[in-house]
């Protein structure tokens, strides 16, 4: 019988990387992604699609509720989606409120209840910058928590903490994965905008590894 293993499968690139990394290797995946308010709510109906597509046993979890405890963010209240690079000041504005934390917390208590004991979330070193909750100092002490939380210890995993967006790219495509399957965009409109952060790293991604991006973009 494979193991089990709990996915945070938002349905961006890296999440989606994770996802078949983990199924490449053999596990039993339980895909969770969650609507917390996000903008950005086309990337769920993508997950959606994707994991139909695999058969796999996907839950969307409703968690907007909290939305309103977690203002102040760009990407879940009414403040202009900044543009531009990561590395920038001003991409601070999308950082949600300990929202790993929440994630990651559910997510456990998920593969407890299903018995696994792994949970895999997509955390590169791109992000270290901005959010601190992808930083490894966090996954650090957050799985040593999550070892002692409940009866059933679980591992935190993110395959990808200390390499970069290109650098999951490039694993992502020598392992075939089709990445028109996937939504990076924090405007959730029809097509992408090109100029967000999460639009601007994905692009340089593709083109540091000599790709074009399939998804099509506003400009």
């Amino acid at each position: 019988m494979k193991e089990k293993v709990v996915i945070i499968y938002s349905g961006g690139m890296d999440s989606y990387t994770v996802l078949n990394k983990a199924l490449q290797e053999g596990y039993d995946a339980y895909p969770l992604t969650f609507d917390y308010g996000q903008r950005h709510k086309k990337e769920i109906d993508v997950a959606r699609r994707v994991t139909q597509k695999l058969g796999l046993k996907h839950k969307v979890i409703d968690i907007t509720a909290i939305n309103q405890l977690l203002q102040g963010s760009s990407l879940t209240s009414d403040i202009d989606i900044p543009e531009g690079h990561y590395a920038e000041e001003s991409m601070k504005s999308t950082v949600v409120p300990n929202r790993n934390m929440i994630l990651l917390s559910l997510a456990i208590g998920y593969a407890v209840s299903i018995g696994a004991h792994k949970v895999y979330y997509g955390a590169h070193s791109g992000d270290h910058a901005i959010y601190p909750d992808c930083r490894p100092e966090f996954v650090n002490k957050m799985n040593a928590v999550s070892q002692i939380a409940n009866y059933d210890p679980v591992e935190i995993v993110s395959p990808y903490l200390h390499q970069s967006k290109i650098e999951i790219l490039k694993d992502g495509l020598t392992m075939g994965l089709d990445y028109s399957q996937t939504w990076t965009c924090y405007n959730g409109r029809e097509k992408a905008c090109g100029r967000c952060g999460a639009c601007q790293e994905r692009l340089e991604a593709f083109a540091k590894n000599g790709q074009v991006d399939p998804l099509e973009y506003e400009d």
